[in-house]
């Protein structure tokens, strides 16, 4: 058993990550400010002797007098909506909050894993995106509080490795999907979901010819848990799903299976958003011996299920 300090453990990916180390009996200390972060994910958690809350932003210095084996960093906004809203805020969570809880792990001579994103890639010219490559983002667009934040966290973490000997993994994580996403999380699963379970037109921005590509929560925190627990490997690597969809195919796929009767309308495509987005995996196959299980059909109706018992 050890004991996992989870930052951001309220989150989407974060309440799975924590239900998931709790259950093969790891003692876990969930810290999360609650500002996308919702307690109804974790309320299954609550009376688990195992588990334990502690309410905290890490742009604030956090000391904990327990021993810590490993740190998982989650806490970030991860959607647009959420991100921009305090995009200073947002830098902060990944410098100073980043630096406090890698100060932390120095401290306790504990793992720590980095979650990063696909968005250090920004607008890639590069097809799908190696870890090789170094990317194509706007450093002063507004959505360089998050691209540019999660850059600069992954170089900390690599400098404190090169400077401290600081045992570091770091996942740049794709889109993700599944139950435990916020209401009003903003990114495009959950809205063409919300919209059509309501049958409210269906907002797409741009001309839908865009791609992403959806990897399923229970896939990701099989993930991010291998890559921690795998040796002598940092990272950083890829976690997603390479299967790739336009997000107008995504939405056409969300109608027929809610039946709804949305109606799509395009809108204008906000700046500095990528074009396409897909992971290569071929690292992550090697070095974890990782691949994502679950098809979108799959993902979507387990998704779909969640959404129509919370609306």
């Amino acid at each position: 058993m050890s004991k996992i300090l989870v930052t951001g453990g309220a989150g989407f990916i974060g309440s799975h990550l924590c239900k998931k180390l709790i259950e093969r009996g790891d003692e876990v200390i969930c810290v999360d400010n609650f500002f996308t972060g919702q307690k109804r994910n974790i309320e299954g958690l609550l009376d688990r002797k195992n588990f334990k809350l502690i309410e905290h932003d890490i742009i604030e210095p956090l000391f904990i007098d327990d021993k810590i084996d490993q740190i998982y960093n989650l806490a970030c906004p991860a959607s647009p909506v959420h991100y921009q809203n305090n995009p200073i805020r947002t830098v902060k969570a990944n410098v100073l909050g980043v630096i406090n809880i890698l100060g932390m792990a120095k401290a306790k001579k504990c793992k720590i894993l980095q979650a990063s994103t696909s968005e250090v890639y920004g607008d890639p010219i590069v097809h799908p995106q190696p870890e090789s490559y170094n990317g194509n983002v706007n450093p002063i667009g507004i959505r360089s509080c998050y691209d540019e934040g999660k850059r600069c966290a992954e170089t900390l973490f690599f400098d404190y490795h090169r400077s401290h000997n600081l045992e570091i993994r770091v996942a740049r994580i794709f889109n993700t999907y599944g139950p435990n996403m916020a209401v009003n999380d903003g990114r495009v699963v959950s809205n063409f979901i919300i919209q059509a379970l309501k049958d409210e037109d269906i907002t797409i921005h741009g001309d839908g010819k865009q791609t992403r590509s959806f990897c399923y929560v229970d896939d990701m925190v099989d993930g991010l848990i291998k890559l921690m627990e795998s040796k002598d490997f940092t990272g950083p690597v890829n976690l997603g799903n390479p299967g790739e969809f336009s997000i107008k195919e995504l939405a056409d796929k969300v109608i027929e299976m809610t039946s709804s009767k949305s109606q799509i309308v395009n809108k204008e495509l906000p700046a500095d958003d990528p074009k396409q987005r897909q992971p290569e995996i071929q690292l992550a196959n090697e070095k974890l011996g990782w691949e994502p299980k679950t098809d979108l059909k799959d993902g979507l109706e387990q998704t779909i299920n969640y959404f129509r018992e919370v609306i």
